[in-house]
C-alpha cells in the first residue's frame, strides 16, 4: 500500500519540486477540473501519469471531491481500475493569496479519445478492440455495483483511459459513493458530488433529483445507463451534448443494439445489470476477447487445453489487430512463460509476435524473456529455444550469451537424449561467435572433443563442421592445437562416410590457417588415402582437397624460388566458411545404413585377404604365414580408420599421430623380429647355405640388380612376380616335409614348400626409401641370387 502523503509547503512553488516524479506535458483532455500529464519517475525514469487539480480554497467542493476520488482511488482495487501509485496536496501562495493542489500520480495512462485517434483502427478490427475495451469497462463497473455496492456515478469516455497494453481503465472516481437503497434510515442524496456530473450523462431519475427513486432502483441503474452514453461516444467518435442524443442508434453495431437499448430503460429496475451484458451480449463473443480472456485465466486451464490453444495462437495471431497482437497480447504470452503457466509451444507465438516489431522493441519486450527462459528446467522448453535459435539468436548480446545463455545451454552436450545433443551442437553455430576466448577453450572445445566421438554418427558429422565454422573464432594456438587432429585423427578415420567428407570438406574451408609443414606431412598423406574410399562421395571430395592442397605447396615452392617470403601460404580461393555452413544443416537428418558404417579400408582388406588366400593354392606353409605379415604391413601404410571412441581428447590424440608418423618412416620395421626367430632345423640347414661365399661374378651380378631396382620406379606384374619370387629360399638338403599341414607336395619342385605366395598388392619399388630398398641386407640379397643361380640351372 501506498501511503498517502499530505504535505503543506509555504513558498511559491517549492512543493512540485519535493515531489519525486517529474511532470511533463498534459494531455489535451481529461475529466472534469482534473489535468492529465505525463510524467517520470525521479528513481527510476519509469513512465507515470499525473493528475492534478488546484483550488484556492481548502474548503472549496473540487478540492473535497478530489479529496474523495484519491481515498476510494487509494482503497478500491481492480484489474480494470486505475492503479494508485502515490498522492501528495500541496499548498502554495501565488501573489499572497493561497493555492491548494492535489496530485495523484497512477500507472502510466492515456485519455481514450486521444488513444482512438491514434489508433486508427477502421472495420472489424475496430469493432473487435472496441469490443475489449468495453468488456474490460463492463467488468469494472459490475464489480463496483454488484461486489463493493458502491455507484460510479459518471460512466463516459473521459472517465476511460488506456494503458500501455491497449487495457481500457476506469478511474474518476470522485463521485463514487456507497449504495445505501436499502436502509430506510438514510435520508437525502445518496451522491454527495453528483453537481459533478454532466447534464447529458444523468439518467432521467438523477436529474430530477428523485433520491427515493434512487434508493429503490438497484444498485447498477445509474452506472447501466452510463454504459450505454460510454457505448455512443465510442461507436459515434463524439462526446456527447445532450441526452436526446442517445436516441441516434446509427452507428451502434446491430449485435450490441438490443442490450444498448436495454441500458438506456426509462425505467431504472429494467436495466440490464452490467454483469449479464458481459455474459449474454453477442457482441463480445469474438477472437480477440475470447483470446485475451483467455490468457488472463491461463493458470486455470488444464494442460490439454493450454497445449490447444498455443498450438493454434501463432496462425489466430494474423487475424487479430496487430496493434493489439504486440502491445496486448505479446506481453501477456512473456509474462506466461517466464511464470511458467504457458506451454513450450508458446515460444513459437511469442517469437513470431516478436517478428512483428522492430530491434530495438524486440530487445526490450521479448529478449529479457528468452534469456530467462534459458534457465528452465523444462526440456520441451530447452527444445523449443534451440529449435527457434536462429530467429532471435542474432540479438543477444555478448555479454548475455557468455554469462546468462551459454552455462544453461551447455548442459545440453552430454543429455541422454540425442535430439537434444543435436539441437545443441547447431546452437553454437550461432552463439559460438559470442562466446569470449575462456570459454572456447575451456569449455566448449571440450565438449565438442567428446561429441566427435558420439554414439550417433550424425552428431559426430555435425560436430566436425561446427569446428571448421568456428575456426576463424579460435585463437592461432588454439588452432593450431585442435583441427588438425579433430579433421585427420578424427574425422577422416570415422567409420560413417559423411563424417570423412565433413572431414575433408573442414580441412579445405580451413586451409588457410595451416603451415606448408603441416600441409605436406599431415594432411596431403591423410587426405589421399581417401581417394580410393568405398564411398565415391567421400573419393570425390578427397580428390578435390588433395587438388587444392597441391596448389599450396605449389604455390609455396614457386615463391620459394621466387625468394618471396613476403606472403602467407593459404589458399585464396577457399571462401572461408562459406559452402560449409549450408552443408552442416541438411546433414542434421543424414541417416546412414549399417554398410556406410563399414571401415574406410574395408574393401581393401577383403581384397588383400581374398588374393593371398588364392595365392596360397590351399597349402599353407612358413612361407604363407610371412606372407599374411606382409600383407599386414602394408595395410599399415594406408590405415583403417580407427573407430572414434579409440581416443578421449586432441590434446593426447597430437601424441598419437607423432607415434604414428613415428612408425611408418619404416614400413618393414614390424617383419625384422619375424626374420630373427630361431628357424626350424631344416630351414637352418638352407640358411647356413646361403651364407656361403659367393663369386665374383655373381657379386656383380647383384651389384647389377641393385642399380636396375632403384632406377625402376615401377613395377608390372611380371617383374612383380619375379621379385617375390626372388626372395626364395634355396632347396633344403634333406627330403623330409617341413612341419606342413598336408603331406601333398610337388616332388618335381623342391621349393614349392616353402616358396612365397604370389603379392597380394603390388609391391614398392626398392627405391622409395621405405621397405626392403632402405635396409642394408646384403648377405639376404646374395643369398637370393645364389638361388636364383641355382634355379637356373
Amino acid at each position: 500500500m501506498f501511503k498517502f502523503l499530505k504535505e503543506v509547503v509555504g513558498g511559491s512553488g517549492t512543493g512540485v519540486k519535493d515531489l519525486p516524479y517529474t511532470i511533463a506535458e498534459p494531455y489535451p483532455s481529461a475529466w472534469g477540473s482534473w489535468t492529465h500529464s505525463r510524467g517520470t519517475s525521479k528513481d527510476d525514469g519509469s513512465p507515470v501519469s499525473v493528475f492534478s487539480l488546484s483550488g484556492s480554497n481548502a474548503q472549496d467542493g473540487h478540492l473535497a471531491a478530489a479529496r474523495n476520488g484519491v481515498k476510494r482511488l487509494r482503497t478500491v482495487r481492480h484489474p480494470n481500475i486505475l492503479s494508485f501509485l502515490h498522492s501528495a496536496e500541496i499548498e502554495t501562495y501565488d501573489a499572497g493569496s493561497p493555492k491548494v493542489t492535489i496530485y495523484i500520480v497512477t500507472e502510466p495512462v492515456m485519455p481514450l479519445s486521444e488513444k482512438i485517434k491514434e489508433l486508427g483502427l477502421e472495420g472489424t478490427q475496430r469493432d473487435e478492440y472496441y469490443a475489449l475495451g468495453l468488456h474490460q469497462i463492463a467488468k469494472a463497473v459490475s464489480f463496483l455495483n454488484n461486489d463493493c455496492k458502491l455507484v460510479h456515478g459518471n460512466i463516459c469516455m473521459a472517465s476511460t483511459v488506456v494503458t500501455p497494453t491497449l487495457d481500457w481503465k476506469l478511474h474518476a472516481l470522485d463521485v463514487l459513493s456507497e449504495f445505501d437503497g436499502s436502509s430506510e434510515a438514510s435520508s437525502g442524496q445518496m451522491l454527495q458530488y453528483a453537481w459533478l456530473v454532466g447534464s447529458q450523462y444523468k439518467p432521467m431519475e438523477l436529474a430530477k433529483s428523485d433520491w427515493d427513486a434512487i434508493k429503490k432502483s438497484p444498485p447498477w441503474a445509474i452506472d447501466s445507463w452510463g454504459m450505454g452514453c460510454l457505448i455512443y461516444e465510442v461507436f459515434s467518435g463524439l462526446r456527447l451534448g445532450k441526452t436526446e442524443e442517445l436516441r441516434n442508434i446509427g452507428s451502434i453495431p446491430k449485435s450490441l443494439l438490443p442490450d444498448y437499448q436495454r441500458l438506456l430503460s426509462s425505467m431504472p429496475s429494467r436495466r440490464l445489470n452490467t454483469s449479464k451484458l458481459i455474459e449474454n451480449s453477442e457482441y463480445f463473443q469474438n477472437k480477440l476477447v475470447d483470446t485475451i480472456h483467455f490468457m488472463e485465466i491461463l493458470s486455470l486451464k488444464d494442460s490439454v487445453e493450454r497445449d490447444t490453444f498455443f498450438r493454434k495462437l501463432p496462425n489466430l495471431a494474423e487475424q487479430l489487430p496487430r496493434q493489439i497482437v504486440l502491445k496486448k497480447l505479446l506481453p501477456l504470452l512473456a509474462s506466461a512463460l517466464e511464470f511458467g503457466s504457458a506451454a513450450a509451444s508458446a515460444l513459437t507465438a511469442l517469437l513470431k509476435m516478436g517478428s512483428w516489431l522492430s530491434a530495438e522493441e524486440f530487445n526490450v519486450k521479448v529478449l529479457p524473456t528468452i534469456v530467462k527462459l534459458f534457465a528452465s528446467n523444462d526440456r520441451a522448453i530447452r527444445v523449443a529455444l534451440l529449435q527457434h535459435i536462429d530467429q532471435y539468436g542474432e540479438s543477444l548480446s555478448a555479454q548475455a550469451v557468455d554469462e546468462q545463455v551459454y552455462p544453461h545451454v551447455a548442459t545440453g552436450f552430454s543429455d541422454t537424449s540425442a535430439f537434444l545433443r543435436e539441437l545443441t551442437l547447431k546452437s553454437m553455430l550461432i552463439l559460438a561467435p559470442k562466446l569470449s576466448q575462456r570459454t572456447m577453450s575451456g569449455s566448449l572445445l571440450k565438449y565438442l572433443s567428446k561429441l566427435q566421438v558420439d554414439e550417433e554418427p550424425a552428431i559426430r558429422t555435425n560436430t566436425t563442421i561446427l569446428l571448421g565454422n568456428i575456426g576463424s573464432y579460435l585463437n592461432e594456438g588454439t588452432r593450431k592445437r585442435v583441427l588438425i587432429n579433430a579433421f585427420t585423427v578424427r574425422a577422416l578415420r570415422d567409420t560413417f562416410p559423411p563424417a570423412r567428407g565433413a572431414g575433408i570438406m573442414a580441412l579445405c574451408a580451413t586451409s588457410s590457417y595451416y603451415d606448408i609443414t603441416e600441409v605436406a606431412t599431415r594432411i596431403l598423406p591423410n587426405v589421399v588415402v581417401l581417394t580410393i574410399d568405398p564411398d565415391s562421395d567421400v573419393r570425390t571430395k578427397a580428390f578435390q582437397a588433395v587438388d587444392q592442397f597441391l596448389q599450396i605447396a605449389k604455390q609455396h615452392y614457386e615463391k620459394t624460388n621466387a625468394a618471396d617470403t613476403s606472403c602467407g601460404v593459404g589458399s585464396s580461393s577457399v571462401p572461408g566458411n562459406a559452402s560449409l555452413l549450408g552443408w552442416a544443416m541438411s546433414s542434421l537428418t543424414l541417416k546412414g545404413k549399417p554398410s556406410d558404417h563399414a571401415p574406410v579400408a574395408s574393401a581393401s582388406l577383403t581384397a588383400i585377404t581374398s588374393t593371398s588366400s588364392n595365392g596360397t593354392a590351399g597349402i599353407e606353409t612358413p612361407s604363407t604365414a610371412a606372407a599374411h605379415v606382409s600383407s599386414t604391413a602394408d595395410l599399415a601404410e594406408h590405415p583403417v580408420p580407427t573407430s572414434p571412441t579409440s581416443t578421449d581428447g586432441w590434446g593426447e590424440l597430437e601424441n598419437g599421430i607423432d607415434e604414428e608418423h613415428g612408425s611408418d618412416r619404416d614400413g618393414w620395421d614390424d617383419l625384422e623380429p619375424l626374420e630373427e626367430t630361431k628357424p626350424a632345423p631344416a630351414l637352418a640347414n638352407i640358411q647356413a647355405a646361403q651364407r656361403r661365399p659367393v663369386s665374383q661374378p655373381i657379386s656383380h651380378t647383384k651389384q647389377a640388380s641393385n642399380l636396375l631396382s632403384k632406377s625402376t620406379p615401377k613395377l608390372n606384374k611380371d617383374e612383380d612376380d619375379d621379385l617375390w619370387g626372388s626372395i626364395a629360399a634355396p632347396a633344403p638338403k634333406t627330403a623330409r616335409p617341413l612341419n606342413l599341414k598336408s603331406a601333398q607336395t610337388d616332388d618335381d619342385d623342391p621349393w614349392a614348400a616353402i616358396a612365397a605366395p604370389a603379392p597380394t598388392i603390388k609391391a614398392k619399388p626398392l627405391s622409395a626409401g621405405r621397405g626392403r630398398g632402405a635396409k642394408p641386407a646384403a648377405p639376404k640379397l646374395g643369398a637370393q641370387r645364389i638361388n636364383r643361380t641355382s634355379s637356373g640351372m
